[in-house]
């Protein structure tokens, strides 16, 4: 199989060497396949990005209303923020990253998805800990405004809630910081979040100790490494 490689960036970060890369396989299309590893680790690539457009699509069905205030937690690639500004009701969606390399790949347009979010007047970059200001009451996701609350978290940052991207995420999956979290949404707001494996028995049940109801998506894509079928999941919560 012929295969290009180019690695576009590289740059340390605060969780270890985070790089930008794009590769060709002919084999599969004549198109630039986009990849984020985390030192040896792969974060994303943009072949597969069904799911992360289904945790916008999923979670923003659940919500309720016109006018509304988004907030996604964890950038990548692009693709759940863009998917999520197809949606006409938003009017601000507020994207928050930990790393300050990610943001400025979109920022200078190093990854197709970025010219996208620049253009649209309703997107704003947020660099900082979506754990940290998801759990202090004070800070709150908007550095404008530390005391607005939201329509909707879509959130994709970890692996799976038992799978960290980073170990310090572990805490945030409890039912005190999960509900520290939902204060920030508005009386029927929606909290969503992508996951690589399929929907988890106990998570759904942590989940329910907070929100008023949970529902869990299985999204099904194909794999061309594997030729065939894989599958992530989504869980949708409404708050009370």
């Amino acid at each position: 199989m012929s295969l290009l490689f180019e690695e576009i960036d590289s740059q340390t970060s605060s969780l270890g060497e985070i790089s930008l890369r794009r590769r060709r396989m002919p084999a599969y299309g004549e198109r630039d396949i986009y990849e984020v590893k985390l030192g040896d680790e792969f974060l994303m690539s943009s072949m597969f990005v069904d799911a992360e457009e289904a945790l916008s699509t999923l979670g923003l069905a659940a919500t309720q209303g016109e006018d509304l205030s988004v907030v996604v937690g964890g950038l990548g690639l692009g693709y759940t923020a863009v998917a999520a500004l197809k949606d006409t009701r938003i009017s601000e969606l507020l994207v928050v990253d930990a790393l300050d390399t990610v943001i400025g790949w979109h920022k200078d347009e190093l990854v197709p998805l970025g010219k996208i979010l620049n253009a649209d007047k309703r997107h704003r970059y947020v660099l900082g800990s979506f754990f940290d200001l998801a759990t202090d009451p004070r800070s709150g996701f908007d550095p404008d405004n530390t005391a607005r609350k939201f329509d909707a978290i879509l959130l994709d940052i970890d692996h799976s809630p038992t799978e960290f991207l980073n170990s310090a995420n572990a805490s945030f999956y409890t039912t005190e910081n999960l509900a520290l979290m939902a204060m920030q949404l508005k009386p029927k707001g929606v909290f969503a979040m992508w996951s690589q494996n399929l929907p988890e028995a106990s998570f759904e049940a942590l989940l329910a100790t907070v929100f008023k109801s949970v529902s869990s998506h299985v999204v099904s894509f194909y794999n061309p490494f594997q030729n065939g079928e894989s599958t992530n999941s989504v869980y949708v919560c409404v708050n009370a």
